[in-house]
Parts: C-alpha cells; sequence; structure tokens
C-alpha cells in the first residue's frame, strides 16, 4: 500500500500528460495554439541541446535561492519580533498587510526602477512574495508557545538564547514550515514576475520571448521547468520539515 501512495504523484503526472496528448490529437490544434507533449518534450530536448534552457535556468535558479534567504532571514526575525511586542505589532502590522495588498506584478516595475534591471531587482521581488506568508506563520508560532513550558523553562533560569534554541525555535517550527511551504512556491512567481518586467535572461524572459516568435512548445518547457522547480522546492522542505521535528 505504501509503494502505490509513493507511486501515486507519478501515476497522476502520467495520466495528465496522456489527456493532454489525447485531447489535442482530437481536436487537432495547431502547436502554436496547443502543442502536444510530445511535441513539448521534444522542443525541450533541442532546448536542453544548444544549452538554451540551462543558461536561462540558472539565472531564474540563482533569482530564486537568494529571494528565498532574504525573505526568509527577513520574515524570520520579523515574525520572532512582532510576536514579542505587542506595541511593534500594533504599529507594523498594517502597513505589513497594506503593502501585501499592493500586487507584485504593479510593485515590480518599480523595483527595477529603484534598483535597475539587474539581478538585485529580481532578488527582491522574489523575496517580497514569500514574505507574508512566512512572517505571518512565524510570528503565529512563536505566539502559540505552551505558556507551561514558558513558565517551566523560565524557572530554570534560561537565558535568551537557551529559550530560544531550546524551546521557541521547535515549538514555533511546525507551524512556521506551513508558512515555507506556501512561500517557496510563490518565491517561483517572484523570480518570473521580475524577470517579465526587465530582463535578459531568466525563464520568465524566455516565456516572452517564446511569446514574440509563436514558439508555444517552448512556453510551455518554461512554464513545465518552473513547475517542476516549484514542486522540487515543496518537497525539499517537506523533507527538512521531517528531519527538524521527528518528535512531532
Amino acid at each position: 500500500m505504501k509503494k502505490i501512495k509513493k507511486l501515486l504523484p507519478l501515476i497522476s503526472l502520467t495520466l495528465f500528460f496522456l489527456s493532454w496528448e489525447l485531447f489535442v490529437q482530437l481536436k487537432q490544434y495547431p502547436d502554436f495554439i496547443l502543442p502536444p507533449p510530445t511535441k513539448v518534450f521534444l522542443r525541450f530536448l533541442t532546448a536542453f541541446e544548444n544549452k538554451n534552457l540551462f543558461y536561462h535556468l540558472q539565472a531564474t535558479l540563482t533569482e530564486i535561492f537568494f529571494g528565498l534567504a532574504l525573505g526568509f532571514s527577513l520574515a524570520f526575525l520579523a515574525g520572532y519580533l512582532l510576536a514579542k511586542s505587542k506595541l511593534g505589532e500594533n504599529l507594523f502590522f498594517p502597513l505589513i498587510v497594506g503593502f501585501q495588498a499592493v500586487p507584485i506584478l504593479a510593485l515590480a516595475p518599480l523595483l527595477i526602477i529603484w534598483f535597475g534591471s539587474g539581478i538585485l531587482a529580481k532578488i527582491i521581488v522574489c523575496a517580497s512574495t514569500l514574505f507574508f506568508p512566512v512572517l505571518i506563520n512565524s510570528s503565529v508560532g512563536f505566539k502559540n508557545i505552551d505558556k507551561n513550558l514558558i513558565d517551566l523553562i523560565s524557572s530554570l533560569e534560561a537565558n535568551f538564547f537557551q529559550r530560544l534554541i531550546y524551546l521557541e525555535l521547535p515549538a514555533s517550527l511546525p507551524i512556521f514550515f506551513a508558512g515555507l511551504k506556501i512561500g517557496v512556491t510563490l518565491s517561483v512567481i517572484g523570480a518570473v514576475v521580475g524577470e517579465f518586467v526587465g530582463a535578459d535572461r531568466g525563464l520568465g524572459f524566455l516565456i516572452n520571448l517564446a511569446g514574440g516568435l509563436y514558439d508555444t512548445p517552448l512556453r510551455f518547457v518554461a512554464f513545465i521547468t518552473l513547475s517542476f522547480i516549484a514542486l522540487l522546492l515543496f518537497y525539499l522542505v517537506n523533507l527538512l520539515e521531517k528531519k527538524l521535528i521527528k518528535w512531532r
């Protein structure tokens, strides 16, 4: 039964691509409208062989990596500070929620103007997309620590770092990881949005380029590559969660 459960994602993907292939063959759509998976796969091989896909993939992965590092660090720190300070929460939380209400697609052009069309602007766009869910879950995680445990560690005269390492971090991890799973998938969107607005490489740039050339199979190659990046990041976070909170 466990083996079947492990195969379910693969079975689901196989059925999806078979249905897609059958649908296109029945409707006889031209490739520039909806290419079949076989054509997309052949286009993937071409892009892989001439290293065009790798060139753009490398740029997007770099933006995602640094965007995750920046967004995660700031959101985790801000979440901790807001959880510990009622005054800080009342002062800054409305601003943070208001910032979240601004569509990232509308904000990205301004960031490009302010920080230039280089990688820094894309990293900031990427970090902005994951900041809010990680911040909220971090704050909630630190707030929901059992009061009895806080009283216990206080009675043992634990200092700030002992309290943080032995109680606050472990107790907040389950809720924190729920936000991080959302954040890592959103970071992929953030990187692509930044590339849409202004870039000369990256998968977002490749999607725009393929659209201008009516090379729809190449666009699907980029779409599927982005989906697999998001899936990989999600499962890596899931694996890390299982390793760090076995006690759960």
